[in-house]
C-alpha cells in the first residue's frame, strides 16, 4: 500500500485540494485503474473542461500523475499515486528557515553545449535563429520560455544559501520538460539526464514530444504543430538515494554531492550523445506549457548534524 505521510503544515494544500466533491470522486475512480479525462468526465457527468481543471489541481497537489501512454494516441492517462494519506498531528510545524527554495528562469544557464535541432523562444518571439547553437549565447536568452536541443546540456548555478554547520537532508528540483522531435511526436522516447555538482543522479525517459493541442500557458502565436507542453518532473536526492517522482533511479546520496564545498550549486540537465534513446529535450518556462513555474530547487536541512 502506497502511503503519503504529511505534517500539519504539509497537509494544508492537500486538504484544500480534497475539499471538493468532484476531486474526491476522481480519486475514488482512479482506484479502479488509470483513466483519461474523457472517461472521468463521463463518469462524473461533467464537461471535459471541468474534469480537466480538477485533474490539474490533483496533479499539482501530487496526488495523481499524468503521463502520455504509447498506443493510446495523444491521450493523457491519469493514475492515482497513493492509497492513503496520513497526517501526523503531533509533529511540530517545520521552521521556514529549515527549507531553502529558489526559482530560476530556464534561460539563466551559465554554460551550455547543444546540437541542432535547437532553439530558444521568448513569450513573444523566437530568440535570434532556430537551429543555430550561437543563439544560446545571445543576451536575450535569459528571457527564454521554451528551450530545445537534440543533444548536449544546459548548466545552472544556484546561489548556495545553505547555513554553515547544518546537515543537509534533501535536495530536489522540478521542471516541465519532454522529448524533442521534429514539430511534435507522442511516441518519441528520450533519456534525459541530470547532474548535481557534476554527480549524475540518473535518467528519466520521456515518452514523447507533446503538441497538436495548445498548452494551457502557451501563447497563441506559437502554432500547435510545434511542441506545446511537457510533463512536470521532480528529481530528489536524500540519504537513501536519488528518485524521480518517488521512484528510485540510483544510489547517489545527498552526502556524495558535497553541497557545502562550493559557493554555488550546479545543476546540469540534458541528453547524452550515446543515450539509448537520444530523443532530445524541451524545457518550459512559466509562460509556456501547462505549469506556471520555472526551474525550482529546494533544499531541506537540519540544525543538528
Amino acid at each position: 500500500m502506497r502511503t503519503l505521510q504529511l505534517t500539519l503544515h504539509e497537509a494544508l494544500e492537500i486538504c484544500k485540494t480534497l475539499a471538493n466533491e468532484q476531486r474526491m470522486e476522481i480519486v475514488k475512480i482512479l482506484t479502479e485503474g488509470p483513466k483519461n479525462v474523457n472517461e472521468l468526465a463521463e463518469r462524473l457527468n461533467v464537461p471535459f473542461s471541468t474534469a480537466a481543471a480538477n485533474v490539474k489541481k490533483l496533479e499539482e497537489a501530487g496526488l495523481i500523475a499524468t503521463e502520455m501512454v504509447p498506443g493510446r494516441g495523444s491521450q493523457k492517462i491519469n493514475t492515482k499515486l497513493y492509497d492513503r494519506v496520513i497526517i501526523n498531528l503531533e509533529e511540530q510545524k517545520p521552521k521556514s528557515e529549515d527549507c531553502i527554495t529558489f526559482e530560476m528562469g530556464i534561460g539563466e544557464y551559465v554554460t551550455c553545449e547543444v546540437e541542432p535541432s535547437c532553439g530558444l523562444v521568448g513569450d513573444g518571439e523566437i530568440i535570434h535563429m532556430i537551429d543555430d547553437p550561437r543563439s544560446f549565447y545571445e543576451p536575450e536568452r535569459k528571457s527564454a520560455q521554451l528551450i530545445w536541443f537534440r543533444s548536449g546540456f544546459v548548466e545552472y548555478h544556484f546561489p548556495n544559501r545553505i547555513p554553515y554547520g547544518v546537515s543537509v537532508e534533501e535536495l530536489s528540483f522540478s521542471l516541465e520538460l519532454c522529448s524533442e522531435a521534429p514539430y511534435h511526436k507522442v511516441d518519441w522516447p528520450s533519456d534525459i539526464s541530470c547532474w548535481i555538482n557534476e554527480e549524475e543522479l540518473g535518467d528519466w525517459t520521456s515518452p514523447g514530444d507533446f503538441g497538436g493541442e495548445r498548452g494551457f500557458l502557451t501563447p497563441s502565436w506559437w502554432e500547435t504543430h510545434n511542441t506545446q507542453y511537457g510533463l512536470l518532473k521532480k528529481w530528489k536526492v536524500n540519504r537513501e538515494g536519488s528518485f524521480i517522482d518517488g521512484y528510485k533511479i540510483s544510489d547517489m546520496t545527498i552526502d556524495q554531492l558535497k553541497l557545502l564545498e562550493k559557493p554555488y550549486i550546479s545543476l546540469k540537465i540534458g541528453v547524452k550523445k550515446d543515450a539509448v534513446n537520444a530523443g532530445g529535450i524541451n524545457l518550459f518556462g512559466s509562460k509556456f506549457g501547462n505549469y506556471e513555474q520555472d526551474l525550482i530547487m529546494k533544499i531541506k536541512y537540519s540544525k543538528h548534524a
